[in-house]
């Protein structure tokens, strides 16, 4: 390969990898913010059943209901955010900030690891035995409705695949990082 050619492509690769990087770490502030309104909700709902159970003696049944789901959004919507801000759970904590063909190798691993436990999942929210999307997890939501608030239950388990598509992107903005990090010491 010529050298123009090798240094338009180290280009595009920085360009595509810082590309990735705005689009991860804006999706990320926007789950962020989900998160806080979610957990913010949460508490709302708990403290309007505390004060209407304790207070009025008339607690409202759809209180309960509203603070299970706005957990589980803001947990799954935490979690993505957690894993970009690399404050998740990590086995070797100091790999995270070695550089060079050896921070590649653990970005790479890393991502092995978190591609088996995310793409089952996934895969799993879309289609169902057989591949069948009409069984899938979402799909078998969309059919049902939450007890307390008449809303389909796709609403809150939307949160799974939202949350795991979130750390897919973190995971391919770390490998593209890593790679033209790599690029960079040569």
């Amino acid at each position: 390969m010529r050298l123009g050619t090798q240094r338009s492509v180290a280009e595009l690769m920085r360009a595509v990898a810082h590309l990735l990087d705005r689009l991860s770490a804006g999706l990320n502030r926007a789950a962020l913010v989900g998160a806080a309104l979610a957990v913010a909700l949460m508490l709302a709902a708990a403290g309007w059943q505390v004060i209407a159970r304790y207070l009025l003696n008339q607690p409202p049944i759809w209180t309960e209901e509203l603070a299970r789901f706005s957990m589980v959004w803001g947990g799954l919507l935490g979690a993505s955010c957690a894993f970009r801000y690399r404050l998740d759970p990590t086995l070797f904590p100091e790999a995270l900030a070695i550089k060079g063909a050896r921070g590649l190798a653990f970005t790479l691993f890393r991502a092995l690891g978190v591609l088996c436990f995310a793409l089952p999942i996934l895969w799993f929210c879309f289609f169902g035995p057989g591949a069948n999307p009409a069984r899938g997890y979402l799909a078998r939501l969309a059919g049902r409705q939450t007890e307390t608030m008449d809303l389909p239950m796709v609403v809150f388990g939307i949160a799974i695949p939202l949350a795991f598509s979130l750390i897919l992107l973190h995971v391919i903005a770390d490998v593209a990082k890593a790679l033209t990090q790599l690029r960079n010491t040569q």
